[in-house]
């Protein structure tokens, strides 16, 4: 049995699963006549490169002479020199020597010996240049990680499959019809075949047809005969496959311009792909940015309403953004970061420059905007709770100086008439001193509205000072208030004095009169007062306040006996006024002359002051049970934020530990992450409530809740933070996945890494500092110890994973470092090279080269942002390559 066998990088050929060589000449001999023939022209197509030829394959290499020179020729190397005597040993010794060349290239020569050769055993010559030819021709072929016979017969497959009537699945029959040979040629060469022409039920023609253009035009010698192989029943498998290696190396170049095609393609569209990216982000980042630059200045914009109405549109308006305009914003800012995260992990996996935004749309120019933004927002707030608590005072002030104010007039008029009236000059005395009496106590009831006007300015001073938009008004009343005070009062003395100069010539005076006007008018001031009191406005904000009030009105309504006593007791004077004159037959003229004050005015009054009691009582219970109701919806808001807030806080925590943990493969964690984000937003309807309650708090106009510490605004930042965290830690684990599949990491490698940085990352802070990464790496087995090498080789690493100097190492840098540490990426140089096989090793390439062996988009593309190549060899329309092939990979717009 004589089988050739070879081993090279320890895989075996595909020879050693093949039957025995002898065997297969023996079951159709037409083989060994196809073999000789295909090995002797194969052998003479490299020994013509050295200048002689064989006729006889095993009579010509049987002094081994021409099989080494042979060997030479298609290894490139030089052999032992040759012995030429004509002793067998002489030969014997030559064919060694090639044999032993042949058995150091890694090819396990069995049972075939020197002695067979120089004998000129036909089989045991063949089965040794088969062993060359496939070790030379054939072992080198790869296509898809194949080798030898798999891989040139993909290559075939590959390039006859659009070819009709053509299924290439062996090396024997699938080549008798002749169709196969020439799809091969026209597919590189489609200029030297007609191939429609060709019929299926004429192979010699189609063989032939082949055959002869191979030899014109390719220079590949004829090694077959188009009769021998469609008169076999099978062709011999050995005979085509070496053939076919013959077309496979002529067309190799354009082989490797198809790889090289390939890879351009295959960068290309990364490019492509990322340079959309950059555009969507630059495009939301721009949106984003002019959408904070319209809206701050409308928060900014403080210029106050002159109504509690119109403030209340305001802060109506401004709900809106809160509820309808602000929310989608926020998952834009979101969604941005996502996205500018992806981008920059494609960028480190296609081992491109990280994407630099254009100036001003940074993530950090976004947060900082944001911030400016919720700034703002937090400001205008509370300008808007401050004006319309300053309008609700200014309300409450004007009115009750619009009361005080028309009580007054109302006391004053007909004052003025009343003191310039010369009613003294025809009275008797007493009628006199009566009126002298009567101006006293005008004087002390006078005194007694002293304070009003008192209390009318200064409300009017405040209003001033508040900025009440009606100020003019409420100066001008005021100033005819005080001016008119200041008549009466010297129209007052004026009086009193014209009354005291005539005051000599009165005797007689009413002493109980007199007493009953200076007892009835205090007391019916104190009356005034107190139905003022009664009916003054009040404004509280809580409880405390209004009971304030409730105890105060409870501490009057205590004085009303001691008061009606002295009402009783005014009476009884005029009781007494009645009796001594009844008694004593005097005829009163019908009033009390001191005094304006009748009996009947003290009871109306007094009437008056006992209805507003209740009325009072009404109200002030009326704004308890307000106050109360206000007391529920801080209590209603403070459960529900005191729930609110520790769920978010917790599940802020929960987030941060289940980053941190390594329960299942990444799909299982990226599932459990996105099942936890749905409970989370199915949270949001509490969240919602919450809104609701705060809106019914702040319409109550309520500005302060002692039951809780959480407010609504901390409250929307955290559950706002709360939807970012989860959306940035689900982003992380798919930027894993990326990882993984890109740099093709097992999940056992993906488990190794988060276990040695979890065991590092002792604060759970999801980073490391320096030398907590460092002790990370020197688990892994890197040499960072603290040496000058090792110091060296770390800086070179933190500067890979911490480009910015931050003193802190992310998960993700961690897993983009080591996957660059353990996969191949594409490099600029493996570009340049690409492209230097399309341009057939020129400097330069053509738009031509280009639209020829790309896809016409990554043709224009590449066209499109190539530079004009200036070198010596430069030609019109020259392309520079290795510049864009460089900037590919380094700081550019492309």
């Amino acid at each position: 049995v004589l089988d050739a066998q070879y081993t090279s990088g320890g895989q075996q050929s595909y020879m050693e699963q093949e039957n025995d060589w002898d065997r297969d000449l023996l079951l159709d001999p037409a083989w060994e006549k196809q073999q000789r023939k295909t090995f002797t022209a194969w052998c003479n197509s490299h020994l013509r490169k050295a200048g002689t030829q064989i006729e006889n394959i095993e009579e010509d290499f049987r002094d081994g002479l021409k099989l080494m020179l042979l060997l030479e020729v298609i290894s490139g190397e030089r052999l032992p020199k040759p012995e030429r005597g004509k002793m067998r040993v002489h030969k014997i010794n030559n064919v060694n020597k090639a044999l032993d060349f042949i058995a150091s290239k890694g090819v396990k020569l069995v049972s075939i010996g020197a002695e067979e050769i120089v004998d000129g055993n036909a089989k045991m010559t063949l089965g040794m240049i088969w062993t060359i030819i496939l070790r030379f021709a054939i072992q080198d072929i790869s296509v898809e990680e194949t080798s030898a016979k798999e891989g040139l017969l993909l290559w075939c497959q590959r390039k006859t499959a659009p070819y009709k009537n053509v299924n290439v699945q062996n090396f024997h029959i699938s080549w008798k019809d002749g169709l196969a040979f020439n799809a091969l040629i026209h597919r590189h060469r489609p200029e030297l075949i007609d191939y429609d022409k060709l019929r299926k039920d004429d192979p010699v023609t189609n063989l032939n047809n082949a055959f002869e253009v191979a030899e014109k035009y390719l220079d590949i010698p004829k090694m077959l005969d188009a009769e021998d192989i469609v008169g076999t029943l099978r062709p011999d498998e050995k005979a085509i496959m070496t053939y076919v290696s013959c077309f496979y190396h002529a067309f190799s170049g354009a082989q490797k311009a198809e790889t090289a095609a390939n890879r351009i393609c295959k960068v290309l569209a990364v490019n492509q792909e990322n340079e959309h990216l950059m555009e969507d982000y630059e495009k939301l980042a721009s949106d984003l940015l002019e959408w904070i630059r319209r809206t701050i200045p409308w928060l900014e914009n403080r210029i106050p309403e002159k109504t509690m109405a119109e403030m209340q549109q305001k802060l109506e308006d401004f709900r809106g953004y809160r509820r309808v305009h602000k929310p989608p914003k926020v998952q834009e800012k979101c969604q941005l970061e996502i996205n500018f995260n992806t981008l920059q992990t494609k960028l480190r996996l296609s081992n491109r420059p990280a994407f630099m935004p254009s100036e001003g749309r940074m993530v950090s120019d976004i947060n900082g905007a944001w911030h400016n933004l919720e700034g703002a927002e937090k400001g205008y707030e509370e300008w808007l709770l401050n004006e319309i608590r300053r309008l609700e005072r200014l309300d409450h002030l004007a009115e009750k100086f619009r009361q005080k104010a028309t009580i007054h007039e109302g006391w004053t008029d007909g004052k003025e008439a009343m003191l310039t009236q010369k009613d003294y000059e025809t009275t008797s005395l007493s009628e006199t001193k009566a009126l002298l009496k009567k101006h006293e106590a005008f004087e002390s009831d006078l005194a007694a509205h002293q304070d009003r006007v008192e209390q009318i300015a200064a409300i009017a001073q405040e209003l001033n000072e508040l900025d009440y938009y009606d100020s003019p008004n409420v100066n001008a009343r005021c100033q005819k208030i005080c001016e008119q005070w200041d008549t009466l009062g010297a129209l007052t003395q004026s009086r009193r004095e014209s009354l005291e100069r005539t005051e000599k010539q009165l005797e007689s005076i009413d002493e109980l009169y007199l007493e009953y006007a200076k007892r009835a008018a205090p007391f019916n001031n104190w009356m005034e007062g107190a139905m003022e009191d009664l009916q003054d406005m009040f404004i509280v904000h809580n409880i405390e306040e209004i009971q304030g009030l409730i105890t105060a009105h409870e501490q009057f309504k205590a004085t009303l006996p001691e008061a009606n006593k002295e009402r009783e007791a005014i009476q009884a004077i005029q009781a007494e006024v009645q009796k001594i004159a009844q008694y004593n037959g005097i005829k009163l003229a019908g009033t009390n002359p001191y005094t304006t004050i009748t009996p009947s005015s003290i009871d109306s009054k007094w009437d008056k002051v006992q209805k507003l009691v209740p009325q009072r009582d009404q109200a002030l219970q009326e704004e308890l049970s307000r106050q109360q109701s206000n007391d529920h919806l801080r209590r209603q808001f403070a459960t529900q934020a005191n729930m609110v807030g520790p769920w978010i806080q917790n599940k802020m925590e929960e987030i941060g530990r289940i980053s941190i943990e390594m329960n299942g493969t990444l799909e299982d964690q990226l599932t459990h992450l996105r099942q936890y984000e749905q409970s989370i937003i199915e949270y949001k309807p509490n969240i919602d409530q919450l809104e609701g309650n705060h809106q019914l708090i702040q319409e109550a106009l309520i500005f302060d809740n002692k039951y809780t510490a959480y407010t609504m605004e901390h409250l929307r930042v955290g559950w706002e933070q709360l939807l970012t965290t989860i959306a940035r830690t689900i982003n992380e684990i798919e930027n894993q996945i990326l990882t993984r599949d890109a740099k093709g990491i097992s999940q056992e490698q993906l488990h190794e890494y988060r276990t040695s940085f979890n065991h590092f990352d002792k604060d759970h802070s999801g980073t490391l500092m320096a030398e907590e990464f460092k002790a990370c790496l020197i688990s892994l087995g890197y040499d960072v110890e603290n040496d000058k090498q090792g110091d060296a080789e770390f800086a070179r690493i933190m500067g890979i994973v911490d480009p910015n100097n931050s003193g802190a190492v992310t998960f993700q840098a961690f897993i983009d470092f080591m996957s660059r540490e353990t996969t191949d990426t594409d490099t600029a140089d493996q570009v340049i090279a690409s492209f230097k096989i399309l341009a057939g090793d020129k400097n330069y390439i053509t738009a031509e080269e280009l639209r020829r062996e790309l896809p016409p988009d990554q043709a224009e593309y590449c066209i499109a942002r190539m530079a004009p190549y200036s070198g010596p060899d430069t030609v019109p329309g020259a392309l520079d390559y290795m510049s864009f092939s460089t900037a590919l990979y380094g700081e550019s717009d492309l």
